[in-house]
């Protein structure tokens, strides 16, 4: 399509609005511009085309014959981009938001929060992934993900959501009235660790606790971890965002907590233009930190 032989579209759009209103004041009022605006335009679109379009009646306007065909045929089509426009946003509409989340982030911090965003946008429908894979939010159709991690992912936008400081967890019972000045003040307790991932395990031999000298039983996923620990089943070390409720009602204690300022969990989106639902979503997550 070769666009450089077209008139403006606002030209055309001044012209198509003129002729259907039958003068320059009411086209100007239509499209909240000046009198001298329409005409201006309309007088340049004559020019460009080499044609007279309308010529003025009285204290109105008349098409000529080639003004009355033009007229037809952008009226035709801006009838029709108006239906496509007005077809893709209600597609866009019907469309649930999308977002990606880790199973352990969508149970613990996610799903406890999320009815507050259902009362504030009950227009929004929500549909939530748990998913341990890092997603192509392009190719898989994702509007929003969170991730976990430094925030220095290619091709994408990362806006910090909230830290994710270890903190060492019990039950209150487990740990009962022990002073904890070191890791190494609690290597008799049973310690729980994900089978998988051995960053929580590294770091609590880092801050001196002597895995060899500890009873160790390992679970397969963190939410199971968690499952446990809740239970009394021994002691491990956690996001503090994943257990922040636990210990704000005191069904578990926080035995040891450090700061972590080289991870945390971030909202992550496609760069580009930011659909409305995103938007609303985004400021939500952020509000809840």
């Amino acid at each position: 399509m070769d666009w450089r032989n077209v008139p403006t579209l606002a030209a055309l759009r001044a012209f198509e609005a003129a002729a259907r209103a039958g003068s320059f004041s009411a086209a100007a009022r239509e499209l909240n511009v000046t009198h001298a605006a329409i005409a201006q335009h309309v007088r340049a679109l004559e020019t460009d085309l080499g044609a007279s379009l309308m010529h003025r009646v009285g204290k109105g306007m008349a098409l000529t014959d080639d003004g009355r065909q033009l007229a037809v045929d952008l009226s035709d089509g801006f009838i029709q981009i108006i239906a496509g426009v007005r077809a893709v946003r209600a597609k866009s509409a019907d469309q649930p938001l999308s977002v990606t989340v880790t199973p352990s982030f969508a149970e613990n911090w996610l799903m406890p929060r999320l009815p507050k965003f259902w009362c504030l946008h009950p227009d929004i429908t929500v549909s939530i992934t748990p998913s341990n894979e890092v997603a192509d939010l392009r190719r898989e159709g994702f509007d929003v993900a969170i991730r976990y991690g430094n925030g220095n992912w290619p091709g994408v936008k990362s806006t910090f959501l909230g830290s994710a400081d270890y903190v060492v967890v019990a039950t209150p019972d487990l740990i009962g009235d022990r002073k904890v000045n070191c890791l190494s003040d609690l290597e008799d307790q049973p310690w729980l660790f994900e089978t998988l991932h051995g960053e929580h395990r590294r770091w609590a031999a880092n801050e001196g606790l002597n895995l060899g000298c500890c009873q160790i039983k390992e679970i397969a996923t963190l939410n199971m971890l968690l499952s446990a620990v809740r239970a009394g089943g021994g002691l491990s070390v956690v996001s503090r965002a994943l257990i922040a409720n636990d210990i704000a009602s005191g069904a578990l204690t926080a035995v040891m907590e450090v700061e972590r300022k080289d991870l945390g969990y971030f909202i992550v989106q496609l760069p580009g233009v930011e659909t409305a639902k995103a938007k609303a979503f985004r400021k939500w997550l952020l509000s809840q930190t």
